[in-house]
């Protein structure tokens, strides 16, 4: 990997990001010089930190992932691979730093949740749907059919768990998406499907798409089993009640507490915890299929040891910028727009939803695991696919998610109004998308509510609710993320298939 290339890429998806707050920040919604100044240095950590995290996930993890994936698919044992599937899942899942935190805001907001029962539900549902995703590899069933299926059974489900419960649920999927977990899992993917498939590129993709159905199914089970245990269901205005109290921290892919206060040897230390935990379960994996499974060479342990430190060096140096002073300035940047939006409305409703497709449509391209995606997706598309080209629909789909959440925000509505007319497209979409675009699409919905994108953007979202409507209709913006790259990405497999069809029938005319 060219590491100067790779700089100048993560470069270019923050610096804009940057540029806009600033704009604001100098001009229309002020925030202090010295929170200005913060912010800047936690976005050259966030650009330094990303290069060296994609470098290390290159030598270490990316080859890890397919290495086994490949090898325990040689050996030919089904039991074998879904027992160790679901181990993974379940293993990568419970040790989540996100998972303990989303664990605890959700028992914040419903006294009634058992913080360890419902971490434990939410890991078995990972692994159980990743158990599900390599099983349709190996049994090469569809990948549209099996999709189909877990989405009509989730919603189905989903009309027996109070409204108030719903975005809890579908936010889940997001929290589960850690910057080392999706990497892995997707590369595990593709190691299974290379050696059953004969490397047949639309088998390639989808497992993280399975894998996030899992954790918005458990979390929908477990408030069915809680509602029917419990005394009674807090109503949705005492939830938003503790939103607006804690400053809506609810739910996302990054370290959700407040940092604003802070030293900086505490954060050190809160960060620290975070990449350790991030990195040890799927470290510990590797030192276990070394000596059981893969028996590399002391050279390519060597490489894949070094990866692992970059990695962490990485995502430590990456979270230091999040959570540094990244978040904050989107928290504070939102509850200013918000506010003038709603006392003077007008313009200031226009710039705050202009603001947010912009940021939003920016933004998702620094996501780590978004960087890991659309590199593998060119790799195995040989070239067909342009990395640039997904980036670009990527960003769409995430602009027009973020204007939704932030109209949602301010007015306030259901958020099944959004969330089943916006998965029924999906689904519809399946039938006239490739494959392979269909499986790019529903990893994407994972991958895109990142650990930037949910904590900048779900503080920006957050930050205009409190500062506009008063009511935390804010909950829920990780599952608008995560539902509109699956109708953007399968538009883009339509029109490649239209265009791939005109090509085809201009050559035989030649």
């Amino acid at each position: 990997m060219n590491i100067l290339a790779k700089f100048k890429e993560t470069a270019v998806s923050v610096l804009p990001v940057i540029l806009i707050v600033l704009a604001l920040g100098l001009t229309v919604a002020p925030l202090e010089k010295l929170f200005l100044v913060r912010f800047v240095i936690s976005g050259l950590l966030l650009i330094f930190g990303l290069t060296l995290f994609l470098l290390g996930v290159d030598l270490s993890i990316q080859p890890m992932g397919e290495r086994s994936g490949a090898a325990l698919t040689a050996k030919k044992s089904l039991p074998l691979l879904l027992i160790t599937a679901f181990v993974i899942g379940f293993i990568v899942t419970a040790a989540e730093p996100d998972i303990q935190v989303f664990s605890d805001q959700v028992k914040g907001v419903f006294s009634f949740v058992n913080k360890n029962i419902f971490t434990f539900s939410i890991a078995i549902g990972v692994g159980i749907f990743i158990m599900i995703g390599l099983l349709r590899t190996v049994l090469k069933l569809s990948l549209k059919i099996t999709l189909l299926i877990s989405y009509i059974m989730l919603f189905a489900v989903s009309f027996f768990v109070p409204n108030a419960f719903i975005g809890i649920a579908f936010d889940s999927g997001g929290a589960t998406t850690g910057p080392m977990t999706v990497p892995f899992i997707m590369s595990l993917g593709i190691g299974v499907a290379r050696v059953m498939t004969s490397k047949d590129e639309n088998s390639s993709f989808g497992l993280t798409g399975i894998a996030s159905i899992g954790p918005v199914l458990a979390v929908l089970i477990y408030g069915i089993i809680s509602l029917n245990s419990s005394s009674g269901w807090e109503t949705a205005a005492g939830a938003a009640a503790y939103l607006a109290e804690s400053g809506g921290e609810i739910v996302g892919d990054g370290v959700a507490a407040q940092f604003a206060a802070a030293t900086v040897s505490s954060l050190f230390r809160e960060i620290f915890h975070e990449a350790l935990l991030s990195i040890l379960p799927i470290f510990a994996l590797f030192v276990i299929f070394q000596l059981w499974l893969l028996k590399m060479t002391a050279r390519q342990v060597t490489r894949i040891v070094i990866g692992f430190i970059y990695s962490f060096a990485g995502l430590i140096i990456f979270l230091h910028g999040v959570h540094g002073g990244f978040s904050q300035a989107g928290a504070e940047l939102g509850r200013i727009l918000g506010q003038n939006a709603m006392n003077f409305g007008g313009g200031w409703y226009v710039l705050l939803i202009v603001t947010g497709l912009i940021l939003g449509a920016i933004i998702v391209c620094a996501e780590p695991a978004v960087w890991v995606l659309s590199e593998q997706v060119e790799q195995v598309s040989g070239g067909t696919i342009k990395r640039k080209m997904l980036l670009v629909f990527l960003s769409v789909g995430t602009a027009i998610a973020i204007g939704i959440a932030l109209w949602r925000a301010v007015n306030g509505f259901s958020l099944k109004t959004v969330l089943i007319p916006g998965y029924a497209l999906a689904m519809l979409l399946m039938i006239f998308c490739p494959t392979m675009f269909s499986g790019i699409a529903f990893d994407s919905g994972g991958v895109a509510s990142g650990p930037l994108t949910s904590t900048f953007v779900l503080s920006f979202t957050i930050g205009a609710a409190n500062g506009g409507s008063g009511e935390s209709e804010s909950f829920g913006v990780i599952a608008l993320v995560a539902m509109m790259p699956l109708i953007a990405i399968q538009i883009m497999g339509i029109v490649f298939k239209m265009k791939q069809k005109r090509t085809e029938g201009v050559v035989q005319n030649v």
